[in-house]
C-alpha cells in the first residue's frame, strides 16, 4: 500500500536552519586538499607525518595488527561498558606508574573511552552530575575543542593566564595569580605535557608549585594527556605532572589518548582515569560512569584497545614502541633546530629562539593572522590563523621553503620606513 503523501507548501521542516560556521582546522584541511600547488604544505591538523607527508603508522602497530589479523580465535563481541579490562589496567599503569600508591590501594578507576575527546566529555558529564562546583578554568589559549567538549556538558568556562604573547613563553606568575584567586573547588584543566597550541610547558619545579597551590585552594585538577612520550622522548618523564598529583592523596581526573603517541588517530582510542580518596569511592564512581557512557556510545570499540593492550603487555613490543617514540621525538627536535637555524641564517627580523624552547608537536610561531594569510596566499602554506604550526607535519626537506616563506611574510609586514 502506498503511503499517503504529505501535502504542504513545499517548505522543509528545517527550513529555518542556518549554515553553521566552518570548523577552522577542518576548513584548513579542506582548502589544502583542493590546492593543486605541488609545493603546498599542511601544518594545521596535529598529525605526525613522514618525510613524504603521509600519516605515519608505527612499525610496532603494523606488527600487532598482522598478529591480530592472523588470530582466528578472536571475535568481535561487544566490550563491557567500561571497555577492555586489561587495557584499562595497563593504561592506568602507564599514566600513574607501576609503583603508584593510588593503584595499589585500588583508588583509581579507569574506563576506556573514544579517544581523548570523549574521555574529556565523559569526565565533564560526570562532574556536571556529581560535583558541587560547575566552573572549569581553561588555560589561555588551549586546544580548540576543549571549550566545546566541556561546555556541552553544561559546565561554565573561565580562563587562567598561561601563555605570554610578548615573550612567547609561559606566563607563570599570571598563572599562579589566576589560580590563586579561582573559585574554591573549581575544576582546572591542565595539559599534562606538550601544551596545545603553544608547545610551552611548566618545569617540574613549577608543576610542584602549581600542585601545592591547587591543593591549598581546594581546586580539582583535570589533566588532558595527549602527547605522553613525544615531548621528552620518555614516557615516565612526560607523566611527571600527573604523577605529582596522583600520589599526594588528593583526587584528580586524567583524559588519556593514544592518537599521537601510537599513531592511532582513526582508531579513536583513549581512557578516562579518576583518582579517588578511597577504594569504596572509586567503585561508586565507576558505577556512575557506566550510566553516563551507556547513552553516549554504550561501549567502546575493540580494535584500537586490542592494539594498545598487545603493545603495553609485551616487553619486546613495548620496547619497540618506546624506541619508535624516541625516534619521533628526536625528529621533532631536529626539525625545530633546522627551522630556527634557517631563520637565523637568513637574518629574519625578530627573536626566533622560542621555536627551540617550545616542546612537543606544536610551535606557536608568533606570526599574526595577516602573516599567516600571506603564507597561504603566496606560498600555499596552510596553518592555524593564530600562528600555530604542527612541527610533526613539517619535513626536513620542506624547512628551507617554509623558512623562505616566513622570512618573506615578516619582511612584507614591516613598515616601509623600517626597510629603508
Amino acid at each position: 500500500m502506498e503511503p499517503t503523501r504529505i501535502h504542504s507548501n513545499g517548505d522543509s521542516l528545517f527550513q529555518d536552519i542556518t549554515f553553521a560556521p566552518d570548523i577552522p582546522v577542518y576548513a584548513t584541511t579542506a582548502a589544502y586538499n583542493k590546492d593543486p600547488c605541488p609545493n603546498k604544505l599542511h601544518l594545521g591538523i596535529g598529525v605526525y607525518r613522514t618525510e613524504e607527508g603521509k600519516c605515519h603508522t608505527l612499525n610496532v602497530v603494523k606488527q600487532v595488527e598482522q598478529t591480530l589479523a592472523n588470530d582466528l580465535s578472536a571475535d568481535k563481541e561487544y566490550l563491557p561498558i567500561t571497555g577492555m579490562p586489561e587495557f584499562n589496567k595497563l593504561s592506568a599503569k602507564l599514566m600513574f606508574g607501576s609503583g603508584s600508591p593510588a593503584i595499589k590501594e585500588s583508588r583509581v578507576v579507569t574506563v576506556q573511552c573514544v579517544s581523548g575527546c570523549l574521555s574529556l566529555r565523559v569526565g565533564a558529564e560526570f562532574l556536571a552530575k556529581h560535583y558541587h562546583q560547575h566552573v572549569v578554568y581553561l588555560p589561555e589559549p588551549t586546544y580548540g575543542n576543549h571549550p566545546n567538549l566541556i561546555s556541552a556538558a553544561g559546565l561554565t568556562l573561565k580562563t587562567y593566564r598561561y601563555y605570554d604573547p610578548k615573550t612567547l613563553l609561559l606566563d607563570f606568575q599570571g598563572l599562579l595569580e589566576d589560580l590563586g584567586s579561582a573559585l574554591t573547588g573549581a575544576i582546572v584543566l591542565f595539559h599534562a605535557c606538550g601544551h596545545n597550541p603553544t608547545g610551552v610547558d611548566p618545569t617540574c619545579q613549577q608543576w610542584e608549585q602549581i600542585r601545592q597551590l591547587v591543593r591549598q585552594r581546594g581546586l580539582l585538577p583535570f589533566f588532558d594527556s595527549a602527547y605522553q612520550g613525544l615531548v621528552s622522548g620518555n614516557l615516565d618523564d612526560d607523566a611527571q605532572s600527573i604523577r605529582m598529583f596522583g600520589c599526594d592523596g588528593g583526587e584528580c581526573f586524567v583524559a588519556q589518548s593514544y592518537s599521537k603517541n601510537m599513531g592511532l588517530y582513526g582508531e579513536r582510542i583513549g581512557s578516562l582515569s579518576i583518582v579517588c580518596k578511597t577504594a569504596d569511592v572509586a567503585r561508586r564512581v565507576e558505577s556512575q560512569l557506566k550510566l553516563i557512557i551507556r547513552p553516549l556510545y554504550s561501549n567502546p570499540p575493540i580494535h584500537g584497545a586490542a592494539i594498545v593492550t598487545a603493545i603495553l603487555k609485551d616487553r619486546d613490543l613495548y620496547q619497540k614502541w618506546t624506541n619508535e617514540l624516541k625516534a619521533m621525538r628526536d625528529r621533532l627536535v631536529q626539525v625545530r633546530r633546522q627551522l630556527y637555524d634557517s631563520l637565523c641564517n637568513k637574518g629574519t627580523p625578530g627573536d626566533w629562539s622560542h621555536i627551540i624552547k617550545q616542546l612537543g608537536m606544536y610551535s606557536f610561531t608568533g606570526l599574526n593572522k595577516d602573516q599567516v594569510d600571506f603564507l597561504t596566499r603566496e606560498y600555499h602554506i596552510y596553518m592555524s590563523s593564530d600562528g600555530r604550526i604542527n612541527i610533526g607535519g613539517l619535513s626536513s626537506k620542506a624547512v628551507p621553503y617554509f623558512a623562505d616563506a616566513i622570512h618573506d611574510a615578516v619582511i612584507s609586514s614591516l613598515p616601509s620606513s623600517t626597510l629603508a
